[in-house]
């Protein structure tokens, strides 16, 4: 929709991604309130992203297109090689639940027990369990863990590589314990990913949550519009200015505006505003409205190294010269057309699991990534042929990095500065976690199917030549985190209801607000989120009454 629409609205909120999403839906539930949701990319219902979207093996072509994909980096530091890292987030309908893995992992219990524990009110796992249930549909029946009836759909893989049985059988000569659900009564162990998926398609934030309510005549939402800043009247916020196709015009918000535009854009839209420290404000020649140093700062995203290994083509989806190859490959779009079945049903990251180093540790410490394919990180070359991808991910990363400005322009990307791997511990359990899985490649199950490793190669074997090789070759599993931080300390930016410390009627509701990194995944926390601060905002509680 364009501007000939309404100009004021009850609520203004920022971003359709997983947490916006759901917001727009359950505010404009109510037919005598408005809502208008801003989008600075275009809707998924056309054929093209919409196309890409909905087929799950898709992701190949949208996890680096600048089209619907906002193609953050994080900027190149010493610690990493001095290279520029990939930070992919959704710039479309769906935000980045459009363009992701689509695995569904909801954390530990600890994770929310320990937000809980620094004063945030309400964010336990038991407080927060009822939230992923009421939008969940899980396919496989409901539980005490799982919802039946929500909009967002939950399913097993579809067509799942024959190499998850066999690295399950591996991880038992680990002793590595098989766990069908980490989102049942414990998460560590390995086992298939549960992903966001009807049907054999993707099932994004946007077509959950967003589609099933365009009819509603209350609800505006603006595509392809960027919002360039929150409009203050002191101490309170009452609009957005916004730009479509050039066009600059201001949207006025009755009761509030709501920030769920992400991680990276959530912080940067502040600090267009004025709200931040001052000294990042005057950089820039932004006047400031109101000091909170918390803006941008305690980024946290998890860090990942992928380890190849090549395979018969029994295993895997991969590319050869051998017709053994390219048959499967011409055969998966009729078998995906007439069955929605097949390799185009893949989500390229089918298992995996989540590890604990120390038995003592409350949390698993490494998650674990299997893909039936040789893939790597968005900056690196991917060898043809067939194959199999080890992930390795860190959990909950001591390094803590920031947002900030390159300058006063809207439409300018933010400098992301990461610092990866500047804490030891990062290093030292990063290189742990290396070693587990060249020892999880030497088992008896794994021998019989694994041709050599080809990444990073037998060459790369004493601990000085891991580190090197872990900083020359890190990325992340995309799942950047707390650059608003919810709290009550002087990093706080929202606190546990949501609100910008000392604004009003201006929140932040996204993954920017997690204090701390969730053990796994991040859009089923996003959604969650969403479904909270809802509530919040709307003064509801108790979802299960609903």
């Amino acid at each position: 929709m364009t501007f000939s629409a309404p100009r004021s609205f009850d609520y203004i909120v920022v971003g359709a991604g997983s947490a916006g999403c759901v917001l727009a839906n359950r505010l404009s539930a109510d037919p005598s309130v408005s809502v208008c949701l801003v989008e600075a990319g275009p809707s998924d219902r056309t054929l093209l992203p919409g196309g890409y979207i909905r087929i799950p093996a898709g992701i190949i072509r949208l996890i680096a297109n600048p089209k619907w994909n906002w193609m953050h980096r994080f900027t190149a530091q010493s610690g990493t090689a001095n290279l520029p890292i990939p930070c992919p987030r959704g710039k479309v309908w769906g935000g980045s639940s459009a363009i992701n893995g689509m695995i569904y992992i909801r954390g530990d219990r600890h994770d929310y027990d320990r937000w809980a524990a620094a004063g945030n009110r309400g964010w336990s796992y038991d407080d927060l369990l009822p939230y992923f249930r009421l939008s969940e549909h899980f396919e496989p029946g409901e539980s005490p863990w799982h919802g039946r009836g929500g909009e967002l759909n939950v399913a097993e893989q579809r067509s799942p590589s024959s190499i998850n049985q066999v690295f399950y059988q591996a991880g038992k000569e680990m002793g590595w314990a098989y766990n069908a659900d980490f989102n049942g009564e414990q998460q560590e162990g390995i086992g298939p990913f549960h992903v966001t998926q009807i049907n054999g398609e993707r099932c994004s934030a946007a077509r959950a949550f967003l589609h099933p309510i365009l009819h509603r005549s209350n609800l505006t939402v603006l595509s392809n519009t960027l919002t360039n800043r929150v409009l203050l009247e002191g101490k309170r916020a009452t609009g957005v200015e916004v730009c479509q196709a050039g066009q600059v015009t201001q949207l006025q918000a009755r009761r509030e505006v709501v920030l769920c535009a992400g991680s990276i854009n959530s912080p940067q839209l502040l600090l267009l505003s004025g709200i931040g420290p001052a000294a990042e404000l005057a950089r820039h020649g932004i006047v400031q409205h109101h000091e909170l140093p918390g803006v941008g700062e305690n980024l946290q995203d998890h860090q990942d190294i992928v380890l190849m290994y090549r395979t018969g083509t029994e295993h895997g989806y991969g590319l050869s010269a051998h017709p053994k190859s390219w048959l499967p490959l011409l055969l998966s779009p009729w078998q995906y057309l007439f069955g929605r079945r097949g390799p185009m049903t893949s989500n390229t990251v089918e298992a995996g699991g989540f590890l604990r180093l120390n038995p003592q540790a409350q949390t698993p410490e490494l998650g674990v990534i299997v893909a039936p394919a040789l893939k790597n990180q968005p900056q690196r070359l991917i060898p043809l042929g067939h194959g199999v991808s080890f992930h390795v991910s860190l959990m909950h990363p001591q390094s803590r990095g920031r947002v900030r400005l390159a300058c006063a322009a809207p439409n300018a990307k933010p400098l992301i500065e990461a610092n990866f791997l500047s804490h030891p511990t990062d290093v030292d359990m990063l290189v742990e976690g290396f070693k587990l899985i060249r020892e999880l490649a030497t088992t008896r199950t794994l021998t019989r199917h694994l041709k050599g490793e080809l990444v990073p190669g037998p060459q790369v074997a004493s601990r000085d030549q891991i580190e090197s090789w872990i900083r020359a070759n890190l990325g992340t599993v995309f799942h950047p985190v707390g650059t608003c931080k919810m709290g009550h300390d002087e990093l706080a930016v929202v606190d546990d209801e949501l609100r910008v410390q000392g604004v009003k009627r201006l929140r932040v509701a996204d993954a920017s607000i997690m204090p701390t990194l969730i053990t796994g995944n991040t859009n089923a926390a996003a959604i969650m989120i969403g479904e909270k601060a809802a509530d919040l905002i709307l003064g509801r509680t108790a979802p299960g009454g609903r």
